[in-house]
């Protein structure tokens, strides 16, 4: 007898069919992510989903290429614990992010009460603007310096675009921060740091 052929082998299903519950959420979803942290589904295991570096999701290998689809997915996706995973009200799985799970593509420049105020809009077109509740934080990249990201909610951050990081420094400034001089970027009346202002020869 022939052997049976491998679960790799078999079809899969659409990326729009990988979640029970998921046809709930695109109707009642009208804009914004959904309720994601009212939701306790059992977990079921890990899909063959990633979000690359440069924010595209890939399903079994091939990119979904229908911004649309990746919205919706992005609306449903949580940061629990250890692992980032999609939400519907009756199921829970778990994907791979290779950094970041949103990319910052695009910075605004306004001014709220006489003071500069940054918003970020997102790739999946989410628009974040600079403030205590959605920090800017730098960390050191294993080659490319300093990379800046944004929080977008709950614990899911946007790495903000190699380009615009030339944008923000060039709106920086030097302030005292923790006894020490540092250069950094302000928004909203919030100065966020990005490097000792002694350290800028090595940017």
């Amino acid at each position: 007898m022939a052997n049976a052929a491998s679960q790799s082998d078999q079809p899969q299903p659409p990326p729009e069919q990988v979640l029970r519950g998921i046809e709930g959420v695109a109707a009642a979803r009208k804009r914004g992510p959904a309720p994601v942290h009212l939701w306790n589904p059992p977990f079921c295991g890990d899909i063959d989903m990633r979000i690359a570096g440069d924010g595209t999701w890939f399903y079994n290998g091939s990119p979904i290429g229908r911004l649309p689809l990746v919205q919706l997915f992005a609306s449903i996706l949580r940061r629990d614990e250890d692992r980032y995973v999609l939400v519907t009200p009756v199921e829970r799985v778990g994907i791979k992010v290779d950094d970041a799970p949103f990319l910052a593509v695009e910075l605004i420049i306004g001014r709220a009460n006489g003071a500069p105020s940054l918003t970020f809009r997102t790739n999946v077109e989410d628009f974040v603007t600079v403030d205590g509740d959605h920090p800017l934080r730098f960390e050191n990249g294993a080659s490319e310096g300093l990379k800046p990201y944004v929080l977008v909610r709950g614990g899911l951050w946007a790495l903000v675009k190699r380009a615009l990081f030339y944008d923000l420094a060039a709106l920086g400034e030097t302030r005292p921060w923790q006894g020490e001089d540092w250069f950094g970027i302000v928004s909203n009346e919030i100065f966020f740091p990005m490097t000792k202002a002694a350290a800028l020869e090595g940017l």
